[in-house]
């Protein structure tokens, strides 16, 4: 996953990233939901066979937090740092993440980037060395306005800052707050969603000032390649890692290829530095603006941000072990994407997923595959039978046809819980198409051609939705196509394929297995089949 080969896939490219995560804390929900959306969005893109897509995400490791961290166990800053990539790196192999490339804040082509960027800044006339005096917050690592500040304190951590005064070296932000301006304004889909444009134009309007990008104090961090006496900024070298991350600076070769961003998504709490300063920053090197910065919500436990300072923290890995079955990880994304609208806030609890659980994944999707399965086996001894010529003619096998561009249209405006909940709609149809044919009936009444048109469509039917949820729930999808006995995997199909009819070949022999998702919660009653 960290070796990287040029695509022999299509001619446009997608390049999609992550904020990295800030190692001073194990992964929680909160961060890991912006992970699996970005996820998400790119293995759909991956389906376009038309599209070369780049997925990057990393750790951004340099600051006095992890230094701190690194000394209170009596190991070396770079050792701490090493111990933390590897549990994110496991923890999203668990849920199923799909990077191209990881970007660590400490490689030697992040600090060749780094130093590129600053000098062309400054040989642009755009760095210049001042007196900082104001307000830092020791926990966010980062510069506030008396304007920021709540009662006081900092408006995320709840604590007041330190009054720092220093020599550092300042970038010209006001230079470029007008070109900023007309930019967004010109390009509505630059920041999204709307709310957070309108904040980030508000934040401008009220008038930028030039920020300081390097520290006197800091010792674990990037040298300022300027002054050897300083240290840069944490936060002015992680956003460097969009391009640093596709080596910029170095070979420039993926850089040339998939620069600009087609989409950073980050959290809403990190919008002035994606929306302004990052921008600003390119506009000084001469660099071409990423195309769109998403802005999603937050996840609250309570109603309440998660944060570490509140210590409500939840590990997915954990989450995960609540959940039955194989497809513990699968559920987990599935929940986060579904229920929580891209770019709102969304509260997490386990009772919420149990309820998701049982009710989408084990009564909607795990039913219709099992019951499926076991009809193929009961009428047909395990062969897909044939397809009758009314099969794609039935009111069920018309939705699952129109899912596709249902789905695309969606995922296009980023509204991943709206494309689940579309592919969700045909799921039901399904089961509602089962009972209202009632092939049990057919299968009494010897209406062979009646029963075989009735399977046929639901297995097609089948095909098709595990090719649209692949994206969101991987593990699952391939297994329901394992049990079709499909022969090109998944992974490999273009998600044109799930607008076509009667591809399953007849007398194909399925492989039926256990439910998918064993309802953590049981219920009375029986499913027909």
């Amino acid at each position: 996953m960290d070796e990287w080969e040029p695509s022999p896939r299509g001619d446009k490219k997608f390049y999609i990233t992550t904020a990295i995560a800030y190692v001073n804390a194990n992964p929680h929900i909160g961060y890991a939901y912006e992970v699996i959306a970005t996820d998400a969005l790119a293995r759909f893109y991956r389906m376009k066979s038309e599209y070369d897509t780049f997925f990057l995400t990393g750790s951004d490791e340099h600051s006095t937090n992890v230094a701190k961290k690194a000394e209170l166990l009596g190991i070396s800053p770079m050792e701490y740092c090493d111990n933390m990539v590897a549990i994110y790196k496991d923890t999203w192999n668990t849920l199923g993440i799909e990077y191209d490339e990881f970007i660590r804040t400490t490689s030697a082509r992040h600090l060749i980037a780094t130093e590129k960027v600053i000098k062309a800044m400054y040989l642009k006339g755009d760095i210049y060395k001042g007196i900082y005096k104001g307000w830092y917050c020791v926990s966010c690592e980062a510069f506030l306005q008396g304007r920021d500040l709540i009662d006081g304190a900092c408006p995320v951590h709840r604590v007041s800052p330190e009054l720092v005064e220093e020599d550092n070296y300042f970038f010209t932000l006001t230079k470029y707050q007008d070109r900023l301006l007309q930019h967004i304004s010109k390009n509505p889909d630059f920041i999204q969603p709307e709310s957070r444009r309108n904040e980030v134009l508000n934040v401008i309007k009220g008038g930028l000032e030039d920020i300081s990008i390097s520290r006197a104090s800091v010792k674990w961090g990037i040298p300022f390649p300027l002054d050897e006496n300083q240290g840069t900024y944490v936060w002015f070298d992680a956003l460097i890692n969009y391009i640093s991350g596709i080596d910029y600076g170095t070979s420039n070769e993926r850089f040339d290829k998939y620069w600009p961003a087609d989409i950073h998504v980050i959290g809403k709490d990190i919008t002035r530095f994606h929306c302004i300063i990052w921008p600003a920053m390119l506009m000084s090197i001469g660099i071409e603006l990423p195309k769109k910065i998403f802005a999603h919500g937050f996840i609250t436990i309570g109603g309440e941000k998660i944060s570490k300072t509140k210590g409500n923290l939840v590990d997915p890995k954990e989450v995960i072990k609540e959940l039955k079955g194989e497809f513990g990880a699968d559920a987990l994304r599935y929940f986060l994407l579904r229920e929580i609208p891209f770019g709102m806030d969304g509260n997490f609890s386990i009772e919420s997923l149990i309820k998701r659980f049982d009710s989408d994944l084990a009564d909607d999707l795990g039913n219709l595959v099992y019951r499926t399965m076991t009809m193929v086996e009961k009428y047909f001894s395990y062969k897909v039978p044939s397809r009758g010529k009314d099969s794609g003619e039935t009111c069920l096998a018309r939705s699952a046809l129109g899912l596709i561009s249902t789905v695309e249209a969606r995922m296009a405006n980023l509204d991943i819980s709206g494309a689940l909940t579309s592919i969700w709609d045909v799921i039901n149809k399904a089961n509602k198409y089962i009972e209202e044919s009632a092939p049990w009936k057919m299968s009494k009444e010897k209406d062979t051609q009646g029963l075989s048109t009735c399977i046929y469509t639901i297995l097609e039917t089948l095909r098709i939705i595990s090719i649209l949820i692949f994206p969101f729930m991987p593990k699952v999808s391939m297994e329901i196509w394992r049990q079709l006995n499909m022969k090109k995997p998944l992974s490999t199909v273009d998600i044109k394929e799930a607008g076509k009819w009667g591809v399953i070949t007849p007398g194909t022999e399925i492989r039926k297995a256990k439910p998918l998702f064993p309802r953590i919660v049981e219920k009375g009653g029986c499913d027909h089949e």
